[in-house]
């Protein structure tokens, strides 16, 4: 069977004028990881990332401690679903309950349980499908361009491939939703405790997929090095 590595960005930006640069914590993170890799002796045969700045700044910081790696391929299938645009479009909807929401989320580096629990209530609220807004991409529509990009991996790969995904949090739990028929609100349950430079295993026979394993973050453990476990 060929093996895909879903690999989570290092820890981003957050509450920062550009989400979207890795931290120092963020490159750190990138580079045990790839240290790590380099110990277990694993080959990548490919190497994919999507193209926002974090995802490909942590291939390149992973890969450059292995020996040999594959060319990093962009593909834009695996990018982030746009948080941003998810907030914009739904916040006004929950101002009634929730009248500080705009500068909580404007805000959320200094309160990141409030961002957090005000972030969870409106990826509910897009992931149900029953407040969809024109010109927001749809929870369906985000799933269905990932499952693009699965597909096209796929169709490439040999049944003995290593192949490195290097993506985000929303597009893992978009995978799971896709492979394990997981409900979505239960993914996004899920999607909350990937840790940042995370490995999840996908399994794979021609177009037969399967999850092996979800979330080990070991590489970072045995540093013990809290400061390293990250979440954004």
């Amino acid at each position: 069977m060929g093996s895909i590595y879903l690999i989570r960005h290092g820890q981003a930006s957050f509450g920062a004028d550009d989400y979207d640069v890795l931290s120092p914590t963020g490159i750190r993170q990138a580079q045990v990881l790839g240290g790590h890799l380099a110990q277990l002796g694993v080959h990548m045969d490919r190497c994919i990332s999507g193209s926002l700045q974090r995802q490909q700044h942590t291939a390149r910081a992973a890969l450059e401690q292995l020996d040999t790696a594959p060319t990093l391929e962009i593909d834009d299938a695996f990018n982030e679903f746009d948080a941003d645009a998810v907030i914009r479009a739904l916040v006004p909807g929950i101002l009634d309950q929730e009248p500080e929401a705009l500068t909580i989320l404007r805000n959320g580096a200094n309160n990141r349980a409030e961002f957090q629990r005000l972030f969870a209530m409106l990826i509910e609220r897009w992931v149900s499908g029953e407040h969809d807004v024109p010109g927001l991409q749809s929870w369906q529509a985000f799933v269905s361009q990932v499952e693009g990009g699965l597909l096209r991996i796929l169709e490439r790969a040999s049944n003995k491939q290593n192949i490195a995904v290097f993506t985000s949090g929303g597009t893992i739990t978009a995978l799971l939703r896709l492979i394990t028929d997981v409900p979505a609100h239960k993914a996004f349950e899920l999607n909350w405790q990937i840790v940042n430079t995370s490995l999840s295993l996908l399994k794979f026979r021609g177009r037969e997929v399967s999850l092996a394993s979800f979330n080990s973050y070991v590489h970072l453990q045995l540093l013990k090095a809290p400061e390293l476990i990250t979440y954004r």
